[in-house]
């Protein structure tokens, strides 16, 4: 797939900003601070995972103003789609494609993928489990329509579970008992299912990882995935059951998907707790490279690489390296100096200054 243009109104520090973006790779340079990222972030949003910065609406929508728009043109097998959203300070985003509105954010990615690439992913190593999970859901939402189902699902549930506990209390009557025992099987039966697909995508991403930190690295090491859900020893029923005092007492539902994580392993050991930073680093690369690959290959279509100035990141060497590694599909690069790796030039060049387009 091809983002042909994009254009955005009133988002972050950009009043109107269009851009026709190369087929192959687009190059955004400019002083840091003045808007090359917010570009990015306003591309990604198109796929619906949201702001890869964890921004609300609050901070995308331009200082002054009630709502933000984003739009773009994309070619996808051989189609042509518009995709319009529209961002409000008061209620929920809305999209459209071809006119048509959507139902569900979520539901951009049967339309648009991205994969983004940024310095904040040095989380994915080293962060809580909630990055990590977020990661293995991205690649789920991005492929199958009903994933995405049960994790609007799940959250429903998982929402309506937590109110009620908060509500009862330590002291719950009969009637609260019983609709707690409502929830708690439809959580149980949805969070396995959940858990069930993202064990299947972090083995299928185990792989691909291994492969592209060997090669980002320039040495033979032995990185491995794994999801990791203690609950999952007897069944997510059992572990709500014999949670349920201390979640009563908590008011919050302490056992399920929302709570797992995934565990990554550098020479047999957490790489959370014993890998250096550039270690890390070139772990969360292969992860994002791993991510692509497997994308394109379930679903068909490569996604658009989002380059966040991550080789001001990088040494000489890895920054070469992670150029051999990238596929060729379409990429935006930002960068403050204009500066990047033999092998990445850009085929176009935008230079923004102050949420402007000063050339193209």
């Amino acid at each position: 797939m091809i983002v042909a243009w994009l254009g955005i109104e009133n988002f972050r520090n950009h009043r109107a900003t269009k851009l026709t973006l190369n087929a192959e790779r687009t190059l955004i340079v400019g002083p840091n601070g003045h808007g090359k990222t917010n570009l990015l972030e306003a591309l990604a949003l198109l796929d619906g995972s949201g702001s890869f910065r964890g921004a609300s609406a609050e901070t995308l929508v331009r200082s002054g103003c009630d709502r933000a728009f984003v739009r773009a043109g994309i070619q996808r097998n051989r189609r042509t789609y518009l995709v319009e959203m529209e961002i409000t300070l008061a209620g929920r985003s809305r999209v459209q494609v071809n006119g048509q509105r959507m139902k569900s954010l979520r539901d951009l990615a049967d339309v648009v993928s991205t994969v983004v690439f940024c310095p904040a992913d040095l989380s994915i190593a080293a962060g809580a489990p909630s990055v990590r999970r977020e990661l293995l859901d991205n690649v789920l939402t991005s492929i199958d329509r009903e994933y995405r189902a049960m994790r609007l699902d799940f959250e429903r549930v998982l929402r309506q579970r937590n109110n009620l506990l908060k509500q009862v209390g330590q002291r719950p009557d009969d009637e609260a008992l019983m609709t707690l025992d409502v929830w708690d099987a439809q959580l149980a039966a949805v969070g396995e299912a959940i858990a069930q697909q993202r064990d299947a995508v972090c083995s299928a991403l185990t792989s691909p990882a291994h492969d592209a930190y060997c090669q980002l690295a320039g040495s033979a090491a032995d990185l491995r995935l794994s999801y990791t859900a203690h609950w999952r020893e007897s069944s997510l029923s059992a572990a709500l059951a014999q949670a349920r005092a201390e979640d009563l007492r908590r008011g919050t539902t302490t056992v399920g998907p929302h709570r797992d994580d995934m565990t990554i392993c550098l020479d047999g050991l957490p790489a959370r707790t014993h890998a250096s930073q550039g270690e890390q680093r070139s772990i969360a690369l292969a992860l994002r490279l791993a991510q692509h690959r497997y994308t394109a290959q379930i679903s068909g279509i490569d996604p658009v690489i989002l380059l966040d100035d991550v080789f001001s990141e990088l040494d000489e060497g890895r920054a070469a390296r992670l150029v051999g590694c990238l596929p060729p599909a379409q990429t935006v690069v930002t960068s403050a100096t204009g500066h990047v790796p033999p092998g990445i030039e850009a085929h176009s060049q935008v230079q923004i200054r102050d949420g402007e387009v000063m050339a193209a």
